[in-house]
């Protein structure tokens, strides 16, 4: 699928977990979070000026924990606590530049479409095509684009729009290139933000 291809009445940004605790100040917090976070907002300031929607997604818990399921037993209660509605740390964060029309979906899961209405509100409006940015990399926005995918969207997945971290020992350049090889081969159409921007300015009306 070329960028031209593309429609922005048919087009949306989905904005990964944006979250104050993977920008920054937790163990979650992406490499150089505060300058992605640069990157998205003029994307997404880009993506506004075609007449695109955007969708911000949160790692959200509910704080009974009623939810949680397998995630209580695979994940540190301290990390759950990072992302469970009413902390501090869940919410967005302050740099992010989100407009009135913007949508904040809540999701339970680490997909943006399992237990969500997503699908729903791309389908409503007529969408068929989603870029994605976002935290993290390799976890989150490459869930969500597999997702996304295995429903027949097309996905533009961010190579320096997206960030992570190192784990278990895998450093965050190795996760970012690793992630975009695999979704570039059959799920996602890989791109720079820079390219994504040209591309929504190049669908302006």
């Amino acid at each position: 699928m070329a960028f031209d291809a593309l429609v922005p009445s048919r087009t949306a940004l989905v904005n990964v977990d944006v979250q104050r605790c993977f920008v920054e100040g937790s163990p979650l917090a992406a490499d150089a979070g505060r300058q992605l976070v640069e990157r998205i907002n003029g994307l997404a300031a880009s993506c506004r000026a075609a007449g695109m929607p955007v969708i911000h997604t949160r790692g959200w818990m509910p704080a009974d924990g009623s939810n949680r399921g397998l995630m209580a037993e695979m994940v540190p209660p301290f990390i759950i606590a990072l992302y469970t509605e009413g902390a501090e740390s869940a919410e967005l964060h302050d740099a992010l530049d989100v407009a009135p029309a913007d949508i904040i979906l809540d999701k339970p899961r680490y997909g943006a479409f399992h237990g969500t209405d997503l699908e729903l509100i791309l389908r409503s409006k007529g969408i068929d095509t989603i870029i994605i940015s976002g935290i993290a990399t390799n976890i989150c926005c490459e869930t969500t684009a597999r997702e996304a995918a295995q429903r027949d969207f097309r996905v533009i997945f961010l190579s320096d729009g997206t960030g992570t971290k190192e784990m278990n020992g895998v450093s965050a350049d190795e996760l970012q290139r690793s992630t975009c090889a695999s979704l570039g081969m059959v799920f996602a159409h890989i791109a720079t933000t820079e390219e994504a921007v040209k591309m929504t300015r190049s669908l302006r009306k």
